[in-house]
């Protein structure tokens, strides 16, 4: 069948396609006319065709400020520490919800750790302060109580990243689960009752069975997360940190919204940005080729 006479048989699957396309056209490549910004000396007024080219001096500038590597520090620090923690954490669940006999039972686990992804992180703030908070927090409340003094969960650096790696795994790991468990759909039940047969333990049908047949899922991932190691959401440093753990809560998207928005100065703001996309494309095709020499597994 030629090319055209498809394209007419099945138009609606094309017409289904045009929605995300047109999508990542306005909102993905559009946005890339203002990457300019970091070579202009940007000025709101005359825009961004008008304002004056500078060259690299923004970078120049961004490279001298001591604040900037203290946040690209801390960002490296949260991310790799989420990466060991909260990687893990939905392949765990995946698996403790695939071994589940009871259907009720799982049904109702999956939802309740479903439900933190969809809370917003203002409203997780505020549950962390109630239950963190050094005074009126509900745990040092029970502590003080029991005569035992109160922890500084959000006031003292170790305590507080503590707290910011238990809240990102609260609200992530319930969602993370639902890739790892369509991938379990499609094992082949049979291998399971084979090893079964053989006298295979649970322990050891998931080591052999179960890890396996989801490792390409897990290797896709874990090199998706790699290169986001410099890039870190706003919300949660923002949101949890406070100006008595900033020498830790400080991070790349704080210091573009300090810089970008409290400051104007948009072109500085664009200078990171700019270096967080190349420096994270830098770790995907990175991992990626190190992925494929060692597993064989990778996403390109």
């Amino acid at each position: 069948m030629k090319g055209s006479a498809y394209i007419k048989r099945y138009w609606q699957l094309y017409a289904l396609l045009l929605l995300p396309i047109v999508y990542f056209l306005i909102f993905r490549y559009g946005p890339m006319y203002g990457v300019q910004i970091a070579f202009k000396d940007f000025n709101l007024f005359q825009g961004i065709a008008g304002s004056e080219w500078i060259g690299f001096d923004a970078f120049r500038q961004v490279f001298a400020m001591p604040d900037f590597y203290v946040t690209l520090r801390n960002t490296f620090m949260l991310n790799f520490l989420d990466l060991i923690v909260s990687f893990p954490a939905p392949i765990l669940l995946a698996i403790m919800l695939f071994e589940m006999r009871s259907v009720w039972f799982k049904k109702i686990s999956q939802t309740i750790l479903y439900i933190p992804h969809f809370i917003s992180w203002v409203i997780i703030g505020g549950i962390v302060y109630q239950l963190f908070g050094n005074q009126s927090g509900m745990i040092n409340n029970l502590l003080m109580n029991m005569g035992l003094d109160p922890i500084p969960f959000l006031t003292e650096k170790n305590p507080w990243l503590l707290t910011y790696l238990f809240t990102g795994v609260w609200q992530s790991a319930g969602w993370g689960t639902i890739l790892y468990l369509a991938a379990l759909t499609g094992v082949n039940k049979e291998l399971f009752e084979a090893a079964e047969v053989d006298g295979a333990g649970r322990l050891k049908r998931i080591w052999h069975i179960t890890l396996p047949s989801i490792k390409p899922t897990i290797v896709t991932l874990l090199i998706l997360n790699l290169g986001k190691m410099i890039s870190i959401g706003f919300d949660r440093p923002y949101i949890i940190g406070n100006v008595a753990v900033r020498e830790y809560s400080d991070v790349l998207s704080t210091f573009v919204y300090r810089v970008g928005l409290e400051s104007g100065q948009y072109t500085l703001a664009t200078v990171v940005g700019l270096f967080q996309a190349v420096v994270g494309l830098v770790f995907i095709l990175g991992s990626n080729y190190i992925s494929k020499k060692l597993t064989g597994d990778g996403i390109m």
